[in-house]
């Protein structure tokens, strides 16, 4: 056997559609845009301002009003939030003014952190700071909405059963991951208001790209069997998940 026969054999035959996809690879500087536009909308104000620095970008982020999100997402994510409140009032009232669902949610999450201070000490004091809270910001408000009213009874049912005996739906609300939800609520309301975008732009491409392997494959289009794309964590020795290194600064440039 010759040895171009065996250097032939040895090399796999690439597949038409990765050839594609290397001649329609996106730009550095599309790329960077991509980047800088997650880290502006995730909220990684010092990562952005060293990324425009780096990639020579010269839309700089404003810092003041990345940190002002940031401070208003840990604030709900670690339970404070009345502080969050005061702080999305500051930055602009009209946020929660012209959004009722969203300043529900906000004081429904507040009343959650109060009961859950009961869960803790059931004194009297701290059951009827819940109960206040409940009657004097939350009724008025469930009055007006069927829904309002149906969230309002089911947060005060904490109140009544004793945590081993909540149903599924109720064990929901006492748990972390209802503060991420409210804070990503939080979160695109502010970019909404200050005419942004809600999303990073990777986030919708990549809910757009596992779209269209799946219709791909349910319509038997010729595609690989095992699409390796870095989006999909392929190369995680190189790169951490969210594209950025150990310093937390973007890596392509």
């Amino acid at each position: 056997m010759s040895t171009s026969t065996v250097s032939a054999a040895a090399t796999p035959t690439r597949h038409p559609f990765e050839r594609r996809v290397e001649e329609n690879k996106p730009s550095k500087t599309d790329i960077n845009t991509v980047i800088m536009d997650y880290l502006i909308k995730e909220g990684y104000p010092d990562s952005a301002r060293k990324f425009a620095m780096e990639a020579n970008i010269k839309q700089k982020p404003d810092d003041e009003s990345i940190r002002t999100r940031v401070e208003i997402k840990h604030a709900i994510q670690s339970g404070n939030i009345q502080s969050a409140i005061e702080k999305i009032n500051e930055l602009n009232p009209e946020i929660l003014d012209l959004d009722s669902t969203l300043h529900f949610a906000l004081l429904r999450l507040q009343l959650i952190e109060l009961i859950r201070d009961c869960s803790s000490d059931a004194s009297p004091e701290n059951v009827s700071q819940a109960i206040t809270f409940a009657t004097q910001q939350l009724s008025p408000r469930a009055s007006t909405s069927k829904a309002f009213l149906e969230d309002l009874q089911q947060t005060m049912a904490l109140l009544v059963y004793p945590g081993d005996t909540l149903t599924p739906q109720m064990s929901e609300l006492l748990k972390p991951s209802l503060r991420g939800e409210v804070a990503d609520r939080v979160n695109q309301a502010i970019l909404r208001r200050q005419g942004q975008s809600v999303e990073a732009k990777i986030k919708e491409w990549v809910r757009a790209r596992a779209w269209a392997e799946k219709e791909a494959r349910a319509s038997h289009k010729d595609v690989p069997a095992n699409l390796k794309l870095v989006l999909d964590g392929d190369d995680e020795d190189e790169e951490s998940d969210d594209g950025m290194n150990g310093n937390g600064d973007a890596m392509i440039t």
